[in-house]
């Protein structure tokens, strides 16, 4: 195999970890019912389905960069998948809903070891720029699929009887995918130099990732248990350990000690807001999955295999918009995402009015899920980009990390807030016309937080980029 054969191998390799990783996020969202029925959980446990995976992603993100750099991206790309497939399989044979939320942890915390991984070697292996930018089309194109191929697998499966339940099969497909991409690092990656210079900032994770915790479980928790007093403490002591992160950061930064995040950034006006942004749009992300596939399948009736197929013309106005999307940000700038925001309320809107019974016809509901899809994919792709775009160029990767972070905790919010919303309203034992009210009391929630976005991309300054090249997230 030539060099050229080898580099095009190494980015499909290392693009396995990006499609794992969010599979693993869409997959479970159309399955919940049946993962539900299977373990006997409760609708927090569902809740924490996604959540506590998304935890796991941006409490270790920067981390999992970090000790790339400290024992080699090749040892760490192989260990985090194996762990990852590790945990796939403790997910498939969990039997109770604590079990499969701790393996669902382990899950997104190997994730976030493995992705930042493969984003290096892309550029290492693809060092002059236009191969580079080929390259990560590829990357981000796989991830996009990954979105598509979740959805209607997490629909398709928990339908199929087989061996085993098919709500495990969403998990265990990832055994044969993982262990064949471990074992074509292990013989095909290149190793990278480790750079052992400077400590991890051990103290500055735990204290992040317990601010994680006592933010958004008791927001997930505490509301079917009556909001304790411990889940009230909880929310209140999340915010005194975020003000204790942000001082040991700057603390650290001071001292020169390598801290987690670089408190620098948020001295950057555009970057807060254009987080604030973030902010709210990924709090919509998801949630919106999230409350639309319970809604279909136990609201309308609709079974997992028709609600995954149903979501697929989301995805595919998702995919097509954002190739569309890129080169006209690069001539209108944020119009281009001020109008994607504007499509996704509307289409909001077109939900509230549409989906009321399973009785509706076929093509508006495609349209409407298509429709919603082309704003999201107008938006999503160039996100990071607007957020980023007045950072200088040597905090670029610093600046990078922290977006994602960022992102991942606001996705679990969001399932905290919009999905603790819908399932306060459904009550004990829910008519149809309680789920309907508890949908679109939930949907206008999530309109509400996209009337935010819109606002911050207005007070945003178009401003000149000085970072262009995009992070796939």
């Amino acid at each position: 195999m030539n060099r050229l054969q080898l580099k095009w191998l190494s980015l499909l390799i290392v693009s396995t970890s990006v499609f794992l990783a969010v599979i693993d996020i869409f997959i479970v969202n159309v399955a919940l019912p049946s993962i539900r029925q299977g373990v006997q959980g409760s609708e927090s446990d569902m809740q924490l389905i996604i959540a506590l995976y998304l935890l796991g992603y941006a409490a270790f993100l920067i981390t999992g960069g970090r000790l790339g750099d400290h024992y080699g991206r090749k040892r760490v790309f192989i260990v985090s998948m194996l762990v990852f497939t590790f945990s796939s399989l403790l997910c498939g044979m969990a039997q109770t809903a604590w079990q499969l939320n701790a393996a669902r942890f382990i899950q997104g915390t190997s994730a976030a070891f493995m992705i930042p991984q493969g984003i290096s070697y892309i550029h290492i292996l693809f060092p002059e720029h236009k191969e580079r930018i080929k390259a990560l089309g590829i990357y981000g194109s796989i991830a996009g699929a990954a979105s598509v191929i979740g959805q209607f697998l997490g629909g398709l499966l928990p339908d199929v009887h087989w061996m085993v339940e098919g709500w495990r099969l969403l998990f265990l497909i990832n055994l044969p995918l993982g262990l064949a991409a471990a074992a074509l690092a292990g013989r095909y990656l290149q190793d990278t130099a480790q750079h052992r210079e400077g400590r991890f900032d051990v103290s500055g994770v735990a204290l992040l990732t317990v601010a994680l915790f006592a933010l958004v479980y008791p927001l997930i928790r505490g509301r079917e248990l009556g909001w304790p007093l411990w889940s009230i403490l909880s929310l209140a002591g999340a915010v005194a350990v975020l003000l204790l992160f942000g001082y040991d950061q700057q603390r650290k930064l001071a001292a020169q000690q390598n801290p987690l995040i670089n408190i620098r950034l948020f001295s950057y006006k555009d970057f807060n807001i254009g987080l604030c942004a973030v902010l709210f749009y990924f709090m919509v992300q998801d949630s919106y999955f999230l409350i639309n596939a319970i809604f279909m399948q136990t609201g309308l009736g609709y079974s997992s295999s028709e609600t995954g197929i149903l979501f697929v013309f989301q995805g595919v106005g998702y995919v097509v918009a954002s190739l569309l999307s890129i080169p006209l940000v690069k001539r209108y700038g944020k119009r281009v995402l001020q109008g994607g925001v504007l499509i996704m309320i509307v289409s909001l809107l077109m939900h509230l009015v549409f989906f009321r019974a399973a009785s509706m016809p076929k093509a508006v509901l495609l349209a409407t899920l298509f429709f919603y899809g082309t704003g999201c994919g107008s938006v999503l792709p160039s996100l990071l980009t607007m957020a980023l775009k007045s950072i200088p160029v040597h905090f670029a990767g610093a600046a990078s990390g922290t977006f994602s972070t960022f992102q991942q905790t606001a996705v679990a919010l969001g399932i905290g807030v919009t999905g603790g919303i819908f399932f306060s309203l459904l009550g004990d034992a829910p008519s149809p016309a309680v789920y309907m009210n508890a949908y679109q009391v939930a949907t206008a929630v999530n309109i509400g937080f996209l009337v935010l976005v819109s606002i911050f991309l207005y007070i945003l300054p178009e401003g000149q980029q000085t970072i262009t090249e995009m992070a796939i997230h």
